[in-house]
């Protein structure tokens, strides 16, 4: 890795670690270059703005779930199991991050959710399609599903179970919306050999 590179890294992460304590309208470049401790003006100039530094943080949180999702694939026995575990990590990471960072996105950085929607391939998608194909194939889901549909319609409930507007986190804890959706979801494309594996694996969740 080039120092260029080196240091692109850096601000990166430290963004994302202030955005998902503070939320993003709460930080500013400023904070981001006293946390680092570097000069904004370097900031600067390896992003022109806080709208270009928040695309790199989200294309770097991309791909690390792309990789999360191919590694526990690799890794986990079945691919119920490893739908689970990725519910489990989304979870935890969900519960760690600020609340505010949905709306700050959506009603202050709509140009670079729609950046990343005309230019990145969605990570979700693609890992959907991988987890319902090889779970055609290990008898888990039905064969009948259209998995184009059904992979892009996972990322939408996806989405809707870590929307803080429709389910206030005070009011409806994490672990009782994923399970009431994307459980529920799931038994619903699942044959009866996956609905035995769902029945065993949820009460660990």
């Amino acid at each position: 890795m080039s120092q260029t590179e080196e240091y692109d890294a850096r601000i990166i992460a430290g963004a994302a670690e202030l955005f998902r304590i503070y939320g993003i309208r709460a930080v500013t470049m400023d904070t981001i270059a006293t946390h680092l401790g570097m000069s904004k003006r370097t900031i600067y100039e390896r992003f022109g703005d806080k709208d270009e530094l928040l695309f790199a943080v989200m294309k770097e949180m991309m791909r690390k779930q792309k990789e999360m999702v191919e590694t526990i694939m690799n890794s986990s026995s079945n691919v119920m199991e490893a739908i689970f575990t990725v519910l489990r990590i989304s979870r935890e990471h969900m519960a760690a991050m600020n609340p505010l960072i949905g709306s700050d996105l959506r009603k202050y950085h709509d140009a670079v959710l729609q950046r990343i929607k005309a230019t990145c391939e969605n990570p979700d998608y693609e890992g959907s399609r991988k987890l319902l194909q090889a779970g055609i194939e290990q008898g888990m889901f039905r064969d009948d599903i259209d998995i184009e549909i059904i992979s892009r319609a996972v990322s939408g409930i996806g989405n809707l179970a870590g929307d803080t507007k429709i389910f206030p986190p005070e009011q409806f804890p994490q672990r009782d919306v994923i399970r009431n959706i994307m459980i529920n979801y799931l038994r619903g494309i699942s044959t009866a050999k996956g609905n035995r594996l769902i029945l065993d694996l949820e009460p660990g969740f």
